[in-house]
């Protein structure tokens, strides 16, 4: 299995939306392991040590994460190398992680952007998603090791394609974040739809009689008490989203089992209204109407439907200064 390939070098972007894929969409292919790791692995990447990662120098611990680089790394496939080993339980794949994270120019060895720089306070920590389905750098870095452990990633520039420069990773999750909102619940708002909640915290979603609203309409199933979620912000969540036409569910990470990743400025208009002004840990009901969500748009499921999306805000990353627009 080989990473997709990696649109920029920021890593706000490449926890998310960059690792979806090129602007092609082109799916991934099948390919051995890389540098030899065993085809029978449990591991998606199971990046194996070679020269370049083992050249990276890491010290500290999260969050005083850092590394020297050498400059003009060029490995010939993915590599990885755990410079500390974690007692905590292996991570997986679809894991959500708060951890330490910085990257490096391969070429030159210039740190180009850390977690102290995406941090939504001072703690220096910021979400991580292993997320299977985009082949994120940190299913790379963090799988099949105990939490706790740091690892030094060499990853050559074709993984982000044509010209680009080899880049280097040093990561290290430090606690498993919670999958479901686990803030103060809130009393429910009348005319709104009612919501219960599984064992596991996922949602089923109960339409109320009556015309659908026309303008966005907000309620707080839950008030965390965590980092306010700003404009640009990757937020980590969990949802689900129902038509209201006929009660169906469209969508839903709880189906997909693990949690998913927005840029709040990347999502239809009352959806990043239900993100914005949010703090990590509350739960979002939201009614988004067709004018704030797809519209008329041609050829798509939910063209002139009302949407209902209940959403769990599990954590926050900020946009690198200069990248929100």
């Amino acid at each position: 299995m080989r990473l997709r390939p990696f649109a920029v070098l920021s890593v706000f972007a490449v926890s998310a939306l960059a690792l979806a894929g090129c602007a092609s969409g082109d799916e991934p292919t099948e390919s051995p392991s890389p540098s030899g790791g065993d085809a029978s692995s449990q591991c998606l990447v199971d990046a194996q040590p070679g020269d370049a990662s083992n050249s990276i120098d890491v010290t500290g611990s999260a969050p005083d994460l850092t590394a020297t680089v050498p400059a003009n790394l060029e490995p010939a496939d993915i590599e990885r190398t755990i410079t500390t080993t974690g007692d905590g339980e292996d991570l997986a794949a679809g894991d959500l992680v708060s951890g330490s994270y910085s990257i490096y120019d391969g070429a030159t060895g210039d740190l180009l952007e850390s977690s102290a720089d995406t941090s939504p306070d001072d703690s220096g920590l910021v979400p991580m998603l292993l997320d299977p389905q985009q082949y994120s750098v940190f299913v790379a870095a963090l799988e099949c090791v105990p939490l706790g452990s740091t690892a030094a990633l060499a990853i050559p520039g074709s993984a982000f394609g044509e010209g680009r420069s080899t880049v280097a990773i040093v990561a290290e999750g430090v606690e498993k974040l919670p999958t479901r909102a686990n803030g103060a619940e809130q009393a429910p708002v009348d005319g709104m739809p009612t919501v219960e909640l599984a064992e596991d915290g996922a949602p089923t979603v109960t339409l109320p009689g009556g015309d659908a609203p026309t303008e966005v309409r907000l309620a707080n199933l839950k008030v965390g008490d965590g980092a306010t979620v700003e404009t640009g912000d990757m937020a980590f969540v969990n949802y689900t989203g129902v038509k209201w036409s006929d009660g169906t569910v469209f969508d839903s990470s709880w189906d997909r089992g693990q949690p998913t990743a927005f840029p709040t400025n990347g999502v239809v208009a009352g959806f990043q209204q239900a993100l914005e002004g949010q703090t990590v840990g509350s739960q979002v009901l939201v009614v988004i109407p067709p004018a704030a969500g797809y519209g008329a748009s041609e050829g798509n499921e939910l063209q002139n439907e009302t949407l209902v999306f209940v959403v769990d805000i599990l954590g926050v990353q900020r946009a690198p200064e200069g990248t929100v627009g």
